[in-house]
């Protein structure tokens, strides 16, 4: 474990005996020295005030300030990796004893990590070693003020449909439902799922940022889904009925004849839900598809076709001067 554990009692100034009214004193003290309100445009200042409100969060909580106390008699114990330069096997084989409270310590890589799990700010659990804990998607921070900022990601269906789903933050499993048509980058917030505010003692509120996985074909366009259909040369001189990709199923778009690359055809209401749970359009961008490779017998039936055109696409040209 890396040596990067923090003295809180040392942090606060107070004693490793001191109780919750000598915490809150303390505390308040130093809050308002440091408090970014007062030092503006002092870095060193805002991760003081930071630190401080860290350490208070820890003891003024009697499980986490247990828990904390534990954690520091294992970093200082002869053997650890604070105290020795012990090695990974070592660490491996590490058994807690009574007097650490059950816990592993050693599966921690580093004070933050324990820290995270503490304090609700990550979901790897201290059950596993470090080298061997799996990265989480979900990405979580929390503020001085207790609200907590995390990334989830959906699958389109998930997104358009709204989604029940579990994750874990810290030792707390949470259970939020996604509403229909939740966008890229539109937040859903979670009333008291948040860190506890250092100032009110109240929890606040967790902000999810929306991620959509794997989604290729469609682009957004507020209530709009955009996406590119590929014709043949063939299809957008003649026309064609072209079966096309929608969240509700395939269905079949009436390409005319003489469509233009670039064109957009619409689907109505195949698009995305909007706040009163309307569904906007599909717009269908038609792209022509030249084809790179030809047989013989294509070959020869295109030249005929150029032989035998009517039109000149470039017609315009001739009027185009500059000066």
């Amino acid at each position: 474990m890396s040596s990067d554990f923090k003295d809180y009692y040392s942090i606060l100034g107070v004693a490793k005996n001191s109780n919750s009214e000598d915490l809150k004193k303390s505390y308040r003290r130093l809050a308002r020295k440091y408090h970014p309100d007062m030092n503006p445009g002092d870095k060193s200042a805002e991760n003081r005030f930071k630190e401080i409100t860290e350490a208070y969060e820890v003891l003024s909580d009697a499980d986490k300030r247990r828990r904390y106390d534990h954690f520091g008699q294992y970093v200082n114990q002869p053997g650890s990796s604070r105290s020795t330069s012990a090695s990974a096997s070592n660490r491996g084989s590490y058994t807690p004893t009574p007097d650490m409270g059950g816990y592993d310590f050693a599966n921690y890589g580093s004070f933050d990590d324990f820290l995270n799990e503490l304090l609700g700010r990550a979901n790897n659990p201290g059950s596993r070693p470090a080298a061997n804990r799996q990265e989480n998607t979900t990405n979580v921070s929390t503020s001085s003020n207790g609200d907590r900022e995390a990334n989830i990601s959906l699958t389109l269906l998930e997104a358009f449909k709204g989604a029940e789903k579990s994750f874990n933050i810290g030792n707390e499993n949470i259970k939020i439902r996604i509403p229909l048509g939740a966008k890229p980058g539109s937040r859903v917030r979670v009333r008291g799922k948040g860190g506890i505010n250092s100032f009110s003692k109240q929890r606040g509120d967790l902000y999810l940022t929306i991620a959509i996985k794997n989604n290729d074909f469609f682009q957004f366009e507020k209530d709009n889904l955009i996406c590119e259909l590929p014709v043949s040369p063939e299809e957008a001189v003649l026309g064609a009925h072209i079966q096309v990709p929608t969240l509700d199923g395939v269905v079949t778009l009436n390409v005319p004849a003489g469509v233009q690359s670039g064109q957009s055809l619409r689907l109505r209401g195949k698009g995305w839900y909007n706040a009163k749970g309307e569904r906007g359009d599909q717009l269908v961008k038609v792209q022509i598809a030249t084809p790179k490779k030809i047989t013989n017998n294509e070959k020869e039936l295109y030249e005929k076709l150029r032989s035998m055109r009517s039109s000149d696409p470039r017609h315009n040209f001739s009027r185009v001067k500059f000066q």
